[in-house]
């Protein structure tokens, strides 16, 4: 599967960003999608995921109340909704997609779960 990531920016502290990754080449309903975020000189670190369903959704501690993930199957999208946003978010984005019939329960927080990934999107959250 392909995905295309999009949306990211820069943003006051405060402010709010909705990420997109777009599908495509599979059957996007087949895949849980996670979202991970990398800031500088810092380790890749995740961020949402969320089953192929979209009826669950696990978030990090860091971003809970503030980000949401969805997916609309019939876009073949999945979204991170960031509202909130502090200077620490700032990061390079990325969108990533596991197969259910091959993911292990519990391992969503693992980057290396994950079958393929996206390009990266910037976010910047200025202070």
């Amino acid at each position: 599967v392909q995905l295309q990531a999009s949306g990211g920016g820069l943003v006051q502290a405060g402010g709010s960003l909705r990420l997109s990754c777009a599908a495509s080449g599979r059957t996007f309903s087949d895949y849980r999608m996670g979202w991970f975020r990398q800031a500088p000189g810092k380790e890749r670190e995740f961020v949402a995921h969320i089953s192929a369903s979209g009826g669950m959704t696990y978030s990090a501690d860091s971003v809970k109340g503030r980000f949401t993930i969805s997916r609309d199957n019939a876009k073949n999208t999945v979204y991170l909704q960031m509202n909130s946003l502090k200077p620490e978010d700032t990061a390079v984005y990325y969108c990533a997609a596991v197969q259910r019939r091959t993911y292990s329960s519990g391992t969503y927080r693992d980057a290396r779960v994950y079958d393929y990934w996206g390009q990266e999107t910037l976010v910047t959250v200025s202070s």
